[in-house]
Formats: C-alpha cells, sequence, structure tokens
C-alpha cells in the first residue's frame, strides 16, 4: 500500500489513480500548444511523425480513461480534448492525418473510441459543433479502411462504440462482419491465434481477450451470444494464464512488444470489467496488483525522468520492434481498466489473496509451451513457436527457456558468442576460423522420425506428465537437430539428436546472470558450467554424457531484458560429420533453491 501526504493508508484503488497520473503527468511538458502531438523523442518506427505523435497522445487514453470514468482526478482533460480538436482537424498543422490503409493511425483510432466511449464528459462535451463534426469524419474514415488480418479487426470495433455513445450516425451493422472474423480465430482452452501465424504471445490476453471482454461490457446487452462466449473464452483462458506470473507479480517475458510491459497483466483487470468470475475476485485482484507492484518497483530504471522508455526491464532500444515509437510503451496503461469500475466493485471491496497453489508444470499444448514453477519463478519451455519477421523474432520465441528471474537476451552482433549473446539456446557454427558465425533455432518445425505421442514420448507436450517439448530446425539444409525440452523443477532437460553432413562447433547455453556487483562463484570443467551473481542467482548446465567442456563467457552489455550486465555458462564440443546426442540438465534458481547444483541432476529421458 502507498501511503498519502497526510499520512493516511491509501486503498490499492487510490494507489492505482495516483499510478495513472503519476504516468501521465510528465508527457504534459512534450505536448506542445495544441495538445495533440505528444513528440517523446526521434521516432524509429516505421509510422511517419505524425502518427508517432498521435501514439503519444491516444495511448494514455487506455489509463486516462477508466480513471475518469470511476471518478478520479485528473488535472490536464482540457489539454487532451484541446489536442483531439487540433489532431482531427485537416487545417490544423498538428493535423494527425487521415488513416489510410494499414495504417499506424488505425492502431491509435482505436484507443480514442475507447475513451469517447468511457468518458465523453471529457473530450467530447467541451467541443463545438464543428469540432464534433470533424471528429466523427475523422473516426468514421477509419471504419472501411483495410485493417491487418488479426487482432486489428477489433480496432474498428472500439471506434464504433465510441461513436455510437457520442451518436455518431454511422454503419454499425459493419463491425459484426468483423467481429466473426475474430471469432473464428479461436482454437481452444480459450486460445486464439492471432491471425494466420505460430505465434501465441501476450497479444493473446493483451489485445485479443482483453478487446472482446470490452466489447462484452459495453455492447453485450444488444449482443448477448457474442458477448457470453467472449466471456466464456476469457474465463477459460485465465486459468491457464495464471502460470505465466511468478509468485512476485513478474510475467515471463517471451514475444514481441515486451515495451508494452505491465500491458501484460491488462487481461486481469478486464476479468472484472466485463463481469468475468471464473476465478475468485481476490485472486484476480492480486494478479494484477502484485504484477503492478513489481513494475513499479523498477520505474526508476524502465521510466527515466518519469517517462516511459523503450525498453523492458531498463531502456533498452534493441528490445524495440519496427513499429515501436516514442509513445509506444503507454500501451502499458491497459492495466488499469478496472478504475472504470466503482469503489463498491467486489474488485475492489475483495481482499487481494496471495498467488494460488500450482503445479510444478503445465503443457499449453496450443502455445506450444510448458509452464514450469519452482521457488515461486516460472521458466517457459518453447518448442512450437517461431516468428521471423519481428526484430530479434528467433531470440524472442525460439530459444528453448525463458525465465521471470533471468529473463533473456537479444543478439548485439553476428560474431561470436559475446556478441550473439546465446542464452537458452544451442549455437551451432562450421567456421573454421575464430571468432565464428553461429546459428540456432530459428523455426519450431514438427519433429521428424519421432514415435507418436500414444508411445509415451515427447512429440506433444500433453504425452509426458512432466512437460515436454520438441521440434526440428534446420540450420543448414544438412544438418537436421531435433530438440527435447523437459520440466523437472528446479532444471529443466535437453536432449539434441544432430545428423550433420559437415564438422561443427556446438555451444549451449543456459540462462544469462547478473554480474553487477561481481560474479563471487564460477565454475568451469568438464561436463559443467555455473555462474552466480552476487545476489545469490545461479544459473549453470551439466552434461550428462559428460563430452563437453564447461566454461563461462561475458555477454555484450545491454544484451538481456532484465540485466544489464551479464555472464552465460556454456558448454562446448566439437563434431565431425554423422549422428549425434548432446544431453544436459540446466539450472536457473534464485539463492533459495541454488544448492540444488551440488545435488544430482535428473536423467535425460529420451
Amino acid at each position: 500500500m502507498a501511503h498519502d501526504a497526510d499520512g493516511r493508508q491509501a486503498t490499492a484503488r487510490e494507489d492505482l489513480q495516483d499510478y495513472v497520473r503519476d504516468l501521465a503527468e510528465p508527457l504534459v511538458p512534450y505536448a506542445g500548444g495544441s495538445g495533440a502531438r505528444i513528440t517523446l523523442g526521434v521516432n524509429i518506427a516505421h509510422h511517419d511523425d505524425a502518427a508517432a505523435d498521435l501514439e503519444g497522445y491516444a495511448r494514455p487514453l487506455w489509463g486516462l480513461a477508466p480513471l475518469g470514468a470511476g471518478g478520479g482526478d485528473f488535472a490536464h482533460w482540457d489539454l487532451w480534448a484541446r489536442g483531439l480538436a487540433a489532431g482531427t482537424d485537416p487545417g490544423h498543422p498538428d493535423y494527425w492525418g487521415s488513416p489510410r490503409h494499414l495504417d499506424q493511425r488505425l492502431v491509435e483510432m482505436a484507443a480514442v473510441g475507447f475513451a469517447l466511449a468511457l468518458v465523453p464528459e471529457r473530450l467530447w462535451d467541451p467541443l463545438s459543433g464543428a469540432e464534433r463534426d470533424r471528429v466523427a469524419a475523422w473516426l468514421t474514415a477509419a471504419l472501411d479502411r483495410e485493417h491487418a488480418p488479426n487482432n486489428w479487426n477489433f480496432f474498428p470495433v472500439l471506434v464504433s462504440l465510441g461513436l455510437d455513445r457520442v451518436g455518431v450516425a454511422h454503419d454499425r451493422e459493419a463491425r459484426h462482419a468483423r467481429l466473426d472474423r475474430l471469432e473464428g480465430y479461436a482454437l481452444g482452452d480459450g486460445w486464439y491465434a492471432d491471425g494466420d501465424t505460430p505465434q501465441r504471445d501476450y497479444y493473446i490476453p493483451w489485445a485479443m481477450h482483453y478487446y472482446g471482454l470490452l466489447y462484452s461490457a459495453l455492447a453485450g446487452a444488444e449482443d448477448p451470444d457474442r458477448a457470453a462466449r467472449f466471456r466464456e473464452r476469457a474465463a477459460e483462458f485465465a486459468v491457464g494464464f495464471r502460470h505465466w506470473f511468478a509468485d512476485d507479480g513478474a510475467a515471463v517475458p517471451f514475444g514481441r512488444s515486451l515495451t508494452y510491459r505491465f500491458a501484460q497483466g491488462a487481461f486481469w483487470g478486464a476479468l472484472p470489467y466485463a463481469g468475468v468470475d471464473a476465478l475468485p475476485a481476490g485472486e484476480v485482484k492480486g494478479q494484477l496488483l502484485r504484477h503492478l507492484r513489481w513494475w513499479r518497483a523498477r520505474t526508476a530504471r524502465t521510466s527515466p525522468h518519469g517517462l516511459l522508455s523503450i525498453g523492458y526491464g531498463y531502456p533498452q532500444p534493441g528490445v524495440a520492434e519496427q513499429y515501436n515509437g516514442p509513445g509506444s510503451p503507454y500501451w502499458a496503461m491497459k492495466a488499469f481498466l478496472p478504475l472504470a469500475l466503482p469503489a463498491t466493485d467486489p474488485f475492489w471491496t475483495a481482499r487481494e489473496q496471495p498467488p494460488a497453489a500450482l503445479p510444478a508444470a503445465l503443457a499449453q499444448p496450443h502455445a506450444g509451451a510448458v509452464l514450469m514453477r519452482s521457488g515461486g519463478d516460472v521458466t517457459l519451455l518453447s518448442g512450437g513457436q517461431h516468428n521471423t519477421w519481428a526484430r530479434g523474432g528467433a531470440a524472442k520465441y525460439a530459444k528453448f527457456a525463458y525465465s521471470t528471474r533471468f529473463g533473456f537476451s537479444l543478439p548485439a552482433g553476428e560474431l561470436g558468442l559475446a556478441q550473439g549473446a546465446y542464452d537458452s539456446m544451442l549455437a551451432v557454427s562450421d567456421d573454421e576460423g575464430d571468432p565464428r558465425h553461429f546459428r540456432v533455432r530459428e523455426q519450431c518445425l514438427p519433429p521428424v522420425d519421432v514415435p507418436a505421442p500414444s508411445e509415451n514420448t515427447a512429440a506433444d507436450p500433453q504425452a509426458d506428465p512432466d512437460g515436454t517439448v520438441c521440434s526440428t530446425w534446420y540450420p543448414w539444409p544438412d544438418v537436421e537437430i531435433t530438440s527435447w525440452i523437459s520440466a523437472a523443477a528446479p532444471w529443466h532437460l535437453r536432449t539434441h539428436r544432430i545428423r550433420t553432413g559437415r564438422a561443427l562447433h556446438t555451444a549451449e547455453a543456459g540462462f544469462a546472470v547478473d554480474r553487477d556487483g561481481g560474479v563471487p562463484v564460477r565454475t568451469e570443467d568438464e561436463g559443467a558450467a555455473a555462474a552466480v551473481s552476487a545476489a545469490g542467482d545461479l544459473t549453470g548446465l551439466r552434461d550428462l554424457d559428460g563430452t563437453r567442456t564447461g566454461t563461462v563467457i561475458e555477454l555484450l552489455p545491454g544484451t538481456n531484458v532484465l540485466a544489464r550486465r551479464t555472464v552465460l555458462p556454456l558448454l562446448t564440443a566439437q563434431l565431425p560429420p554423422g549422428e549425434h546426442w548432446l544431453r544436459c540438465a540446466v539450472l536457473g534458481a534464485g539463492p533459495a533453491q541454488a544448492a540444488a547444483w551440488d545435488e544430482k541432476p535428473p536423467q535425460a529421458r529420451h
């Protein structure tokens, strides 16, 4: 809990209201005279500067609108109302521009529609008749534009809901065709696909479910069957999504758009907003509040000068996608949706519950992943996903493991292991010289020549009660590698079958560990490599065949998404052409479980 200036203990609701204001207030000096263009830096995204400045204006509305709808104060609504009038005026120098097909403006217009639906008295009512006409014309232009064939189809739906609220006539029926398309992405166990893509990441909870629940709350009375389906899928998804969060509130860093930070927890706020009670209100409240506390404790590192930076655990431009501009991180404010609920809502009156007792491993086949819990931390074992178009897509999806304690690393270059930062990967090279170029798993393909799941093997994550994912990948056409990754908390096990037509240098890594403050213990010997941080976090590998050499290297700074400077334990070996098997046990543990390193590791199952 926070405390007010007079020492009074603030409620969780008041604390989150303060958090929204703390995030929005620093934006005001960057808004210019009109309020339309919030320019937070030099735009490095693929869209133009006007769209980037619109992003800076619109994305804070994901938090400000619920704040206002729930009666929370904000001193600068007049600035946002003036900005809406200026940004939609073609004759104003700060005009945002007319939306084109597949335009970034379409993304941000959804936030404006959402805000009009929740707080028209703040943004619409202060405008003159002519200003309202221009806002209506600008928003209506989005309705028939081509949107990306994924969660983007929700954007014109949200615009339509905003136009409904302020009484602007438009083709309301057109949104049902988009909603039908979106429902066609439903899979099972509450999961969606985000279009025709193998990615199952945070876009499922913070986009597909989030927008569906908004629709259920705002339009459910007139479309009750669809609203019920959205709620039912979200209820199913909630049970499994708990496994993505550590006991301290940290979410597994995985996938693209990580700079949106605590949007990871937005789903937990959308559930009560839409009246979904799949889990007790106190449990849902705990999920959201722990997550926001985890992030707020890192505000000094992630938000210099009060502005959310591009990055994850600290300002890190390399984590950005090609569509991330300076204002992109403010999608994080989607996490504040429950502020629109009154203080008497069960979400706010319920006592916050601690983390639920969850099993040590859970297979999630639709995500191609196994979620493993140990010591309050979460490790995601990945075997079914890849991304070849996002910046750093292989590192964000196709590593073997992702950890709430150790994060993961992004490459800083292509030459050598220190630049490549290949934590939780098997890196292979056919170079003779040193330093070498290495290749890693970039695409997770169905396993080759592996017995069917009915024979109790790892071809399907559900086949192994402890949880195993399996995939085949091809660093070169004549090199085939099949990898089995299995949960064995606090360890995980890796087995690789390598069929190679060329000689290879191999390096297999554990997690990267923070080296700030020194690394007091390093173990490097035949068949084992470990590093321990100054705080006592340990990461290491033990070769189960005893054929590889252990070592520890320093990675380039700014590669890991949580720690700015890291070291990485490795097992290395040279392989001639032919078939080879590599097996190891990998440990990533906090101080309370680091002693497991000195115990006998579990044995490979494959």
